[in-house]
């Protein structure tokens, strides 16, 4: 299977010489979602309104989205369904490390380690292969700057970058008034069936509404 839409995120948040994640906060959300948009996509869960369920539990033959399923199916336990904010609340920072150890069994991502200070144990993740995050800033440029028509899959990860505020991550170059624009646009069009539309525009809320909630709690 091709990168994943969480693996693309964690990669335009790392920094590719050092490995160290850019906005650590803000691309948790963002992984979780893109995971849970995964799946959803694949026919295996729901999103509507505010809540999720799993509708077919038939392994996708992609190892991180199948470790995610099954941990999302004991977290519903037995209950048909739960709130999105609630899973990706407990598991942002989770995800954004599975997400990591798919890209470095890829051989995209390499593990380091560094002590801080010379005493605290750091791990650092810089790319050993570029390829993956050339294609998808060049997906994403071609997108939002370009005007070309996206996929729905595109479509989806912009909607996700843009609830969880990471345009600067994206296109570091430039201001943010100038794409945040286009990729709300892009995220509300009519580039997919409404099943799907609906269903991102579901995540992406989700994910606004976790990242605002911890923005407001971290600055109480």
């Amino acid at each position: 299977m091709a990168v994943t839409l969480a693996e693309e995120i964690m990669l335009l948040c790392l920094d590719g010489e050092s490995g160290v994640p850019e906005q650590r906060q803000a691309a948790g959300w963002a992984v979780a979602g893109g995971i849970l948009l995964e799946l959803v996509l694949a026919g295996r869960a729901s999103v509507e309104g505010k809540y999720l369920k799993l509708t077919d539990r038939t392994p996708t033959g992609e190892r991180l989205l199948d470790d995610r399923m099954a941990l999302l199916g004991t977290w519903l336990r037995d209950r048909e369904k739960r709130r999105v904010t609630e899973w990706l609340t407990k598991d942002r920072n989770k995800a954004a490390s599975a997400a990591t150890e798919s890209l470095c069994a890829r051989g995209v991502l390499v593990e380091q380690e560094h002590r801080a200070l010379g005493l605290f144990p750091t791990r650092r993740y810089p790319e050993v292969d570029g390829a993956p995050e050339t294609e998808v800033r060049q997906r994403l440029r071609a997108v939002v700057l370009d005007g070309a028509a996206p996929d729905e899959r595109t479509a989806g990860l912009i909607a996700l970058l843009h609830a969880a505020k990471l345009h600067r991550v994206v296109f570091p170059d430039t201001p943010r008034k100038e794409v945040a624009g286009r990729m709300a646009e892009i995220a509300a069009g009519q580039w997919a069936a409404e099943g799907v539309r609906a269903a991102i525009r579901d995540m992406q809320a989700a994910v606004a509404a976790v990242a605002v909630a911890a923005s407001v709690s971290a600055g109480s």
